[in-house]
């Protein structure tokens, strides 16, 4: 399918354009793009050399794919980007809420296609060139770029993650680490999956009931009673994660919600729950311009 021909469901209010460098697209968010000091994307499913379910930006080593392609993949996206791809830095994700620093140091950093620490789905730094990214299939990507201390954070946001404050902690990292004032910072909500397509049970209410706060447990919330015998409820991980970050201290004007969901839109994005589990990652990545 060309790209062309996508008919992309998009949400009611635009934050992101569709960017494209040849035959790889990606998605950007204007407000990180006027912020004028960082390079930033979303990769698509287009422009990639994967083929069969992983067709064809695929980014993930870990599902099947050809790791020569996966590594083309990523040179290809990283050059529309004009990022260096031997600057990445990348996580192995596990539904954590741990948060690290990285650098230029040999312990700071972590090269695609390489073994990296297990359990860290966040990253912040204030190296310019070091490139995070973050992979994704349906779960929240999180991007934070403080312009005044000039410093950034990629986080990645399932509902363990969304429940576990990853949000909060990102922002308290850059804070702590680099001095950013939590009001000075834009929080860019990536494409994932919307509260119409996210059905969970009554576990995964209760947890956030038992860790956050009682107005974003009403707001991220909708009850849908009981179904097959079981109780069942629709998650809103964007209005979630944004009112995590307004408990933290940024201003509502800086938090910027995804417009399109990853759901939705199976033949742009990958979606773990559109594809069931059939598939591969997209990433986003997130660097301070020299």
């Amino acid at each position: 399918m060309d790209i062309k021909d996508l008919n992309i469901n998009y949400k009611d209010k635009r934050t992101t354009t569709l960017e494209n460098k040849g035959d790889v697209y990606y998605i950007q968010y204007t407000a990180l793009k006027e912020s004028g000091f960082v390079k930033h994307g979303i990769s698509t499913r287009f422009g990639g050399v994967s083929e069969g379910i992983f067709k064809s930006l695929n980014l993930n080593f870990t599902r099947g794919d050809d790791i020569d392609k996966v590594i083309e993949n990523y040179k290809r996206i990283c050059d529309a980007l004009e990022v260096d791809v031997n600057k990445l830095v990348c996580t192995y994700q596990t539904h954590t809420n741990n948060v690290i620093r990285v650098g230029e140091t040999p312990l700071e950093r972590f090269y695609v296609g390489c073994k990296t620490p297990s359990g860290v789905d966040g990253l912040v730094t204030n190296v310019p060139g070091v490139v995070l990214t973050t992979s994704f299939a349906d779960c929240v990507p999180l991007l934070f770029a403080d312009p005044v201390k000039k410093c950034i954070g990629l986080s990645h946001a399932g509902w363990r993650g969304t429940v576990g404050k990853i949000a909060k902690i990102t922002i308290d990292k850059m804070v702590n680490e680099y001095g950013s004032k939590a009001s000075d910072i834009i929080c860019c909500i990536g494409p994932s999956i919307c509260k119409d397509c996210y059905e969970v049970s009554e576990d995964v209410h209760e947890t956030f009931k038992e860790s956050l706060s009682n107005r974003i447990v009403y707001e991220a919330f909708d009850d849908r009673g009981i179904i097959d015998n079981k109780h069942k409820f629709l998650l809103d991980l964007w209005q979630a994660n944004r009112m995590i970050c307004l408990e933290s201290g940024l201003r509502d004007y800086n938090i910027y919600l995804p417009d399109i969901c990853t759901n939705c839109n199976p033949d742009l994005l990958f979606s773990h729950r559109a594809s069931k589990g059939r598939r591969g990652n997209f990433n986003a990545f997130l660097s301070i311009s020299y």
